[in-house]
């Protein structure tokens, strides 16, 4: 009996320290939809490593497949720019994996311009935990206007 009561309590401890793990990478990606929709470069900035790659996977006018690469200090810039509405964009937490300091999210999303609906697709994000501290190492997504499953949240 003791011996089952040892194996539940440390079944009990694992998943609950799982769950706060995947509670602060949560926390660190809503951080930064956070920051953009209050167009706040410095929470976002927090969210990311110093040396963090964002990149998005999109069709040309002809219809082939293209790599863009995006330096955080002009994706920065961009938010900080004067727009008219917010920028916002709703995610659903579809996915998170955790190995040691390596974490991997996926987030399907849905993008408004204020309550203007923009684009649809999907986030795929990097972690590491650096210093105790969660931080987006790479994201990439995708970007569509239609189908857009997620647009309908």
């Amino acid at each position: 009996m003791r011996l089952i009561f040892t194996i539940l309590t440390l079944f009990a401890t694992t998943a609950a320290t799982a769950q706060n793990e995947q509670d602060a990478i949560r926390e660190v990606i809503n951080n930064l939809f956070q920051g953009m929709r209050k167009s706040d470069t410095s929470l976002i900035r927090t969210s990311f490593t110093p040396d963090a790659i964002l990149q998005t996977v999109a069709r040309t006018r002809d219809g082939n497949v293209r790599v863009r690469s995006e330096v955080l200090d002009s994706f920065l810039v961009a938010v900080a720019r004067p727009h008219p509405a917010m920028l916002d964009e709703r995610i659903q937490f579809e996915t998170v994996k955790v190995d040691g300091d390596l974490a991997m999210v996926w987030t399907p999303y849905a993008f408004f311009i204020g309550d203007t609906f923009s684009h649809c697709g999907v986030n795929s994000f990097q972690l590491v935990r650096i210093g105790g501290n969660w931080k987006i190492q790479y994201l990439i997504d995708t970007r569509r206007k239609q189908p857009c499953a997620a647009a309908s949240k």
